[in-house]
């Protein structure tokens, strides 16, 4: 199969010369910036040159590997696998926990593995998969934030931050997320907070009231628990 953006570019671009090293690594640059600068604008912890490098050191692998199998018969892509096992091992550092009990950067890390794929695949030549994969890429990212958002605020489970002025208050909170029309699924107390003078916990609901399923979002909801005189701050975990 030849690739069809190779086969319009020219012969040249299917094979391992090199104007095709410098066109590949030149796109998978690109690629790699464009997903870079979506990240870094957002402020996650992997941002522009981050991306770039794993993108090109991908890239320079598979033509590697590619060479190889055409100048030795060499039927092993060595460098490629240890590059996408290297990729996902440095994605995984990019895996936080927050004081909150949230997890932080699991998008950046596997947005990391996905450019290396990509970049394997413009190193190999194949251009089509490259483009396809760059921009399905940055329409996830870009795209379908806004989207995850408005099924969540639909949705009738929800957790939240909680922070008490003091932890005999728990019980009157209870009471009163119970008469809301609220169940609440999990109370977990958060030790990152043990000498703050707070009392915190991470809180699992349920919107059991039909009423509220109706016509209240987790934004309002979350609101008028915040007006309750014992509770210091309150926030929807993501």
């Amino acid at each position: 199969m030849t690739d069809p953006i190779a086969k319009l570019l020219g012969e040249w671009s299917a094979e391992i010369t090199m104007e095709s090293v410098l066109l590949r690594l030149l796109i998978s640059m690109v690629f790699a910036a464009i997903i870079g600068c979506e990240r870094a604008t957002k402020r996650h912890a992997a941002g522009l040159r981050t991306f770039i490098l794993v993108s090109m050191a991908s890239t320079m692998a598979t033509m590697v590997d590619v060479y190889f199998a055409e100048s030795y018969g060499s039927g092993f892509l060595v460098l490629s696998a240890a590059t996408v096992i290297g990729t996902a091992i440095i994605s995984s550092n990019s895996i936080l926990f927050s004081s909150k009990n949230q997890i932080k950067g699991l998008t950046t890390s596997v947005g990391l593995w996905a450019v290396g794929v990509l970049g394997i695949a413009v190193g190999a030549g194949f251009y089509s998969a490259g483009l396809i994969g760059f921009v399905t890429l940055l329409i996830c990212l870009s795209m379908f934030p806004s989207f995850e958002i408005y099924l969540k605020n639909r949705s009738n489970h929800f957790e939240v931050h909680l922070e008490l002025t003091n932890k005999s208050y728990l019980q009157d909170f209870v009471t009163t997320i119970r008469k809301l029309g609220l169940r609440i699924d999990d109370i977990e107390a958060n030790p990152a907070y043990l000498n703050s003078g707070l009392s915190v916990y991470s809180v699992s609901v349920t919107i059991a009231s039909p009423e509220l399923k109706k016509y209240k979002t987790h934004s309002e909801i979350i609101q008028a628990i915040s007006t309750l005189d014992y509770v210091y701050y309150i926030e929807e975990m993501n």
